[in-house]
């Protein structure tokens, strides 16, 4: 079953105070409350370069992320210079090359005894799909997987391997442009300028980072929900009709971002907490996901759950660019495992928790051994 650790202090307060680098940041735990916050930019503003992640990444990153670290009307116009890349994920060459890069995933995994799904399956998985949303060729995914997990992390003492790879990228999208986001960044303007390096750098920066553990620590859970829950696939085998409602379901309940953050300009009051100017909070839309005002019996995973106004790709002006993408895969993954699998075993599992003073959060998978049994 998912794990919700928000439920007390949601139902009491709707508040929990969260204390992340000598900040007490307070996380809005309420649906409605969650929503509200999200459209009110001008209260709780994202123009707050390393400061919207949580905990903030100024030790791991020097770039400031385009367009999610900015206010409109500014964020209104960044957003529409990357906005065409992010749509390929509609186009059907785009969704062919996804479906087909998961079945050849899933036919190897098939001749194997038992595959490690987070480094194996998952992070190849979207290595791979994300070339085809970048339209670069898909041989740079081996570069992608060579980060692992987590692309800020790093040992090296000045940038990190991601960031000498877009700088390099812009380098050669400058002297060969082509069709790809790199040399779409190098030729974009704002406010009728040209694009700085740093703004490409920004773009590019949360292109790659923004989607990458979200989407490995999805595929991971779902893989793992269908060795733990077996009946759960046979009735998407039934009824595929209910694929697209399985996967808002399993984004709803496995959603990989715990909270993400605004800044305050001046002091304001939230839920009877005062945050100081500049201060900051967050928008818990793990816990809004689980809002039993909203969400019928939340903790109980429904493949045909409808409506479900889940909050896992955002809300208001800064709602997700990469949710087509990540829809995308999650349903080819689904359309395949219902035509290619009979069954998933857990073999051995290591989940990834958060471990905060506040709270602690199960959230997809350090490692997770499967096996899957091919349809007969």
């Amino acid at each position: 079953m998912p794990h919700d650790p928000f439920r007390e202090a949601r139902q009491k307060d709707g508040i929990l105070k969260c204390p992340f680098q000598g900040e007490n940041i307070p996380m809005i735990l309420r649906h409605a409350d969650v929503r509200a916050a999200a459209k009110n930019w001008q209260t709780f503003s994202s123009d707050a370069p390393f400061r919207v992640p949580i905990p903030s990444e100024e030790e791991m990153r020097g770039i400031r992320q385009l367009p999610i670290e900015t206010n409109p009307p500014e964020h209104t116009e960044y957003r529409r210079i990357v906005e065409p890349f992010f749509k390929r994920a509609k186009q059907p060459d785009v969704i062919a090359k996804v479906q087909n890069l998961i079945a050849q995933l899933l036919d190897s995994a098939l001749s194997s005894d038992s595959i490690e799904i987070v480094n194996e399956f998952a992070l190849p998985i979207q290595s791979r799909a994300l070339t085809h949303l970048l339209n670069v060729p898909e041989s740079e995914a081996e570069i992608y997987t060579s980060w692992g997990i987590h692309v800020f992390h790093t040992d090296q003492s000045e940038g990190t391997p991601l960031e000498d790879y877009l700088s390099s990228a812009l380098d050669k999208a400058e002297e060969n442009p082509g069709d790809d986001l790199f040399s779409a960044l190098t030729r974009a303007t704002f406010q009728d300028r040209p694009l700085t390096r740093e703004e490409m750098m920004g773009f590019a920066n949360l292109t790659f980072a923004g989607g990458r553990d979200t989407i490995i620590h999805t595929i991971s859970s779902i893989i793992h929900h269908f060795g733990k829950f077996p009946a759960d696939l046979e009735k998407l085998r039934e009824n595929p009709k209910a694929l697209v409602l399985a996967g808002e379901e399993f984004f709803r309940a496995f959603m990989p971002l715990t909270h993400i953050g605004r800044v305050c300009p001046i002091e304001t009051k939230v839920l009877g907490i005062t945050v100081p100017p500049d201060g900051r909070v967050s928008l818990g839309w793990a816990a809004a996901n689980f809002d039993e005002d909203v969400f019928d019996d939340p903790k109980e995973i429904r493949l045909d759950r409808k409506p479900n106004p889940h909050v896992s790709f955002g809300f208001g002006t800064h709602l997700c660019l990469g949710a087509p993408h990540a829809r995308l895969i999650v349903r080819s993954l689904l359309e395949n495992l219902i035509s290619s699998v009979a069954k998933v075993t857990v073999v051995d599992a290591k989940s990834h928790t958060e471990n905060e003073s506040s709270f602690r959060r199960e959230n997809g998978f350090d490692f997770l051994r499967a096996k899957f049994s091919p349809n007969p």
